[in-house]
């Protein structure tokens, strides 16, 4: 975790005191329920919550302390506790282990950091909305292979950007779903010697479900799922973050990052605008992405469990949740602040010549009964002209002046084939299907 990329709420889920206190309330509830079954006595639930509502400060160096005696930090927190509360704290963790503690806390840690992220969401995407609903008739080229293709609207762009995140956050409330459970089911996932009924009852207490069947452990499949969709929000935020980027390049600049009053762009050139923001963002996501190579070999543990999942996990829990938090967050108040140029879009849109229209004139000689690989011969080869010339000629000159082209269209015809207003024809159609 690196405090220049991270957010108080997200990164106080992950303090050693936060953690702490779920670790209490999971064996404090536990002991709840096996006093109700008889298990334990319930003077001993009882003086465990009548020492934690004295809100005792957690002693985070001492129980470090204890640990380096013990290799073994559960048993350093239930010393700890043991030390502070009494004989009474005898009785907690009756039947459980560790991973019972640990894995619970961690489910709780991570549907947590996942509400946070989910909210992250909402906000993007309604920043999303409203720019993509501003720009909605904006007109702009479209470019695949980063050559111009054919025309689009910059609220189309976002209208995109809107969708996949949508999707995004559909599959955060899955995975948030998938990772809130709960396993107490003591050394092996037998409840030996624990009633399943302990279990349902921290699961209820802590807003969790059960683990229908666990080993030692709560099966790393779901952690998987959850690592890999933190992933994914990731690709989606580069991909908006170099959709700006390449946008904002000196021969482009359709649109570029708010520059605020002050800001230095170069030590040593002053005229610079760098797009730094989605730049930083663009790292960001590879550092989330690198985060799900490691979840994805924690779940082939050895048998009922071994150990070797546990030192990923205290990285790549904090690390990846805090990094999106912030990413996500940073990606919405460039998205907010957005300088959008339609001036330049116009003129980019313009630049070649009518070449961006050839696909009409194409499908507009087939229908007057050209074949299409003369419409296609015929097309191209003016194009190539307007291409090679840099936009200085005009297609739709040059088609006019080609007796095979106006054999089959008229220029009236051919004039007709480069109105910009044909392509954007379907744009409310597809912001009803985004937008609703």
């Amino acid at each position: 975790m690196v405090p220049r990329y991270s957010r108080p709420e997200m990164t106080a889920i992950w303090t050693p005191e936060a953690r702490f206190r779920i670790w209490f309330e999971i064996e404090a509830h536990a002991t709840d329920a096996l006093a109700e079954l008889g298990v334990v006595p319930k003077d001993a639930a009882e003086a465990l919550w009548a020492w934690w509502r004295t809100n005792p400060a957690i002693d985070v160096p001492a129980i470090d302390a204890i640990e380096a005696v013990t290799k073994h930090d559960v048993i350093a927190f239930l010393t700890w506790v043991a030390d502070n509360v009494g004989d009474q704290a005898r009785f907690m963790h009756q039947g459980m282990t560790s991973s019972d503690v640990l894995d619970t806390c961690l489910a709780v840690q991570l549907a947590r950091a996942a509400d946070i992220l989910l909210t992250d969401l909402d906000a993007l995407l309604a920043v999303l909305k409203r720019r993509a609903i501003e720009h909605k008739m904006t007109p702009t080229i479209g470019r695949s292979h980063g050559i111009h293709a054919e025309p689009v609207t910059f609220g189309l762009k976002l209208a995109q950007a809107y969708a996949e995140f949508a999707r995004c956050r559909a599959r955060l409330v899955a995975a948030r779903a998938d990772i809130a459970t709960c396993a107490i089911s003591g050394a092996v996932g037998t409840f030996a010697n624990i009633d399943p009924s302990v279990e349902e009852h921290v699961a209820a207490k802590l807003g969790l479900t059960v683990e229908p069947v666990s080993t030692q452990v709560i099966p790393r499949d779901r952690h998987a799922m959850f690592f890999a969709t933190l992933g994914v929000i990731a690709s989606s935020i580069e991909r908006l973050a170099t959709e700006v980027r390449h946008l904002q390049r000196t021969e482009v600049l359709e649109a570029e990052e708010y520059f605020s009053p002050g800001q230095k762009g170069s030590s040593a050139m002053p005229h610079k605008r760098n797009p730094v923001l989605t730049e930083n963002l663009t790292g960001l996501a590879r550092m989330v992405r690198g985060y799900v190579t490691p979840a994805l070999e924690n779940v082939a543990l050895w048998h009922e469990r071994d150990i070797s999942h546990s030192s990923v996990e205290r990285y790549i829990g904090p690390d990846a949740t805090i990094t999106l938090d912030f990413a996500l967050a940073r990606l919405t108040g460039v998205i907010d602040k957005l300088l959008v140029y339609p001036e330049r879009m116009d003129k980019n849109l313009n630049k070649m010549g009518g070449l961006v229209h050839s696909q009409r004139v194409l499908l507009a000689l087939t229908q007057a009964g050209v074949s299409r690989e003369d419409s296609y011969r015929l097309v191209q080869r003016n194009a190539m002209k307007v291409w090679e010339s840099d936009g200085q000629l005009s297609l739709l000159d040059l088609l006019k002046a080609d007796p095979e082209v106006t054999a089959a269209l008229s220029p009236a015809q051919l004039e007709e084939k480069f109105d910009l207003g044909y392509h954007l024809k379907h744009v409310d159609t597809i912001f009803a299907r985004v937008f609703g």
